[in-house]
């Protein structure tokens, strides 16, 4: 049954929550305070990189079940459900500020009807079901935690694809009401208070960047022994308590999620008193991790790298997203610039002449990047650099010297071709 839902922002979560719900059979409209990014949505143009968001849009434009406005009581005074997708962004004390939250809360509550189940999807802090009802300022309407686990490049996917559906409600039936808007898609539900399912949120995602900063330990450990980590990893993934998602070794990790939710995870446990030390330490192996791939550049570079010129394939935070927050990958371009480097990158996902920093010029060509280069540095695991040709590599570096941080491209292959080679827990 078709359910009138209004969702507020129109960023990654909030554009993938309404086309994907619009693709459900449900009338959706996405509220924005953008006019310009409405005007762009309501044309079917969409502003991200995010594989099979176009289409659902496209679709859900075209069946009228998907519309954008920046008129917020027309969006929410016939809404039963209201997602709030909005950014919460990073605290200089890892504590996630709300006030974005709080703003729209302000500007909707007056228009709610009575009843109305008012979700908070974005990753928030325990307690913020009460926050958003005190700044909705209605006794009348039920807030709810039904936090996302969208993964970016394929968050369309795992929208459809979940491997659960968590709902926090303090009414069983508004509970139930939230999941009926699931129905149909092959997944547990997991009903429970909202503070257990905003922490749910939390636990996942550091759980996930502890298991990538324990798997780049081994990996430096792995290179000290002389052992292969991809060999270690299959070993070790093949059982089932462990698996092996989540254990691929790389430059570390980062993006728009667990830098910011282990960050905030570690400041809600020290306001409850609880020194979380271990994932205090999986945030350090990670900052570490930055380094490593720098002197590793270093390394193939004669041991400094000041006056260098370092060819950096990739530099979004992981392939098929054009999204560069947090991006591991600028972390270490960062640290070459500090280190005197100068570095010339392509990236499938980004047009040539991007802004990115002093010292990084962006160009059109995979080979370009690598024109009299001092070292090519792999930092985005794209599949395009799998296909790419190395013997033209070759030809157009100054130093046949590479520092793979994704072990993407075949580490024999270039050792055939002479390459002095780097990789991550490979030797």
């Amino acid at each position: 049954m078709s359910t009138p839902i209004t969702v507020v922002g129109t960023g990654y979560v909030g554009l993938t929550t309404g086309a994907c719900m619009s693709h459900l059979g449900h009338d959706v409209t996405c509220l924005d305070i953008d006019e310009s990014k409405v005007a762009m949505l309501s044309r079917g143009h969409v502003p991200i990189l995010e594989e099979g968001l176009y289409r659902l849009v496209e679709e859900g434009l075209g069946t009228g079940r998907l519309r954008f406005t920046t008129d917020s009581a027309d969006a929410v005074s016939s809404a039963e459900i209201v997602f709030l997708c909005l950014p919460t962004p990073q605290g200089a004390d890892g504590s996630a500020d709300l006030s974005f939250v709080k703003n729209a809360c302000a500007q909707i509550g007056p228009s709610l009807a009575a009843g109305t189940i008012v979700i908070n999807k974005s990753t928030v802090p325990v307690g913020t079901t009460k926050v958003v009802a005190a700044a909705l300022g209605r006794d009348d309407v039920h807030v709810v935690s039904n936090p996302e686990f969208l993964a970016q490049g394929t968050a369309v996917h795992d929208f459809l694809n979940p491997d659960r559906v968590v709902i926090g409600a303090d009414d069983r039936e508004v509970a139930l009401k939230v999941g009926s808007l699931y129905l149909g898609l092959p997944a547990p539900w997991v009903v429970t208070d909202p503070a257990s399912a905003e922490l749910i949120k939390y636990v996942a995602n550091s759980f996930l960047a502890t298991k990538l900063s324990f798997v780049n330990a081994v990996a430096a450990v792995s290179e000290s022994v002389g052992a292969d980590i991809e060999d270690v990893i299959r070993g070790v993934g093949y059982d089932r308590r462990i698996g092996h998602d989540f254990m691929r070794p790389g430059p570390g990790w980062g993006g728009s999620c667990l830098p910011k939710d282990t960050r905030a995870l570690v400041s809600i446990a020290d306001g409850a008193g609880y020194d979380f030390a271990l994932l205090q330490q999986t945030i350090d192996v990670n900052e570490a991790q930055f380094q490593r791939i720098v002197d590793k550049v270093a390394d193939v570079c004669g041991g400094q790298l000041g006056g260098k010129t370092v060819a950096a394939w990739g530099l979004t935070f992981k392939a098929g997203t054009d999204d560069l927050r947090d991006s591991p990958a600028l972390r270490v371009v960062e640290l070459l610039l500090e280190a005197g480097a100068s570095v010339r990158a392509y990236d499938p996902a980004l047009k040539p002449g991007r802004e990115i920093a002093d010292g990084v010029e962006v160009v059109a060509d995979i080979y370009e990047s690598c024109r009299d280069a001092d070292a090519l540095l792999v930092l985005t695991e794209w599949s395009e650099f799998r296909r790419a040709d190395l013997d033209r590599v070759a030809d157009e570096l100054k130093n046949l010297a590479v520092v793979d941080s994704r072990n993407t491209l075949d580490l024999n292959a270039l050792k055939r071709r002479g390459f002095d080679v780097r990789a991550v827990g490979r030797t």
